[in-house]
């Protein structure tokens, strides 16, 4: 592909969002503005390799984060995952994105510090790196601790202000970020025992869940 005077600068955020709450927002959000991205994409995921199965179908999951991010650039919602009949592996949406791209657009992988800890433990995970940058949020109570192979990695690839990360892909910054002390299972487990919800989800997104009556406790 050519290469264009201007790269675009596009983050990818992925996960089941069942529900997408402000947690997710906030931090896309932050993560966006901060980074000066041209976009950042959430991405539903359908079959998620590493947790149990969503409460809640594809179709219901994306059209709450569509309607969550309606009005909010730079944050937009691509659905290529929910297309795939196999699990989602993040490789696999990496590989089909960079291949929509120009040479020179740079890819921004945004993960939290839990999840990059499991890195190891990813389909073909050595390869992520080839097609864009990880961006890692990190925040003042993290516990967990990383591989020796992740530390050996961090030390090769890391660059300490992520402002300054350069080229399409291949390394790794960090990005602090302050908790907001809510979670997708803090809040299916208020809405199973009939509680409110408002302000934790958008309100868009709530409506959505009451007018499907998702989440309800199973009698």
């Amino acid at each position: 592909m050519p290469k264009r005077s201007d790269p675009r600068r596009i983050g990818i955020f992925g996960g089941t969002f069942d529900p997408v709450h402000i947690g997710h927002l906030r931090s896309a959000l932050e993560v966006a503005e901060f980074m000066a991205l041209d976009e950042l994409r959430l991405v539903p995921s359908a079959r998620p390799p590493h947790r149990g199965a969503p409460q809640v179908s594809a179709q219901d999951r994306l059209a709450m984060v569509q309607l969550a991010v309606a009005d909010l650039s730079p944050l937009c919602v691509d659905d290529r995952e929910l297309g795939r009949d196999k699990p989602s592996y993040s490789i696999d949406t990496l590989e089909s994105l960079r291949a929509e791209l120009a040479v020179d657009d740079q890819l921004f992988l945004v993960l939290g510090w839990d999840a990059f800890c499991g890195l190891p433990s990813w389909h073909r995970w050595e390869a992520l790196l080839d097609h864009c940058h990880i961006l890692v949020l990190q925040r003042p109570d993290a516990d967990s601790e990383p591989s020796e192979a992740l530390r050996n990695l961090i030390a090769a690839r890391s660059i300490s202000d992520p402002l300054t990360l350069n080229g399409p892909g291949g390394q790794i910054s960090f990005v602090w970020q302050a908790p907001l002390a809510v979670s997708a299972t803090q809040i299916r487990g208020l809405l199973a025992s009939g509680k409110s919800v408002r302000y934790l989800v958008p309100d868009a997104v709530l409506t959505y869940i009451h007018a499907h009556g998702l989440y309800r406790a199973v009698n």
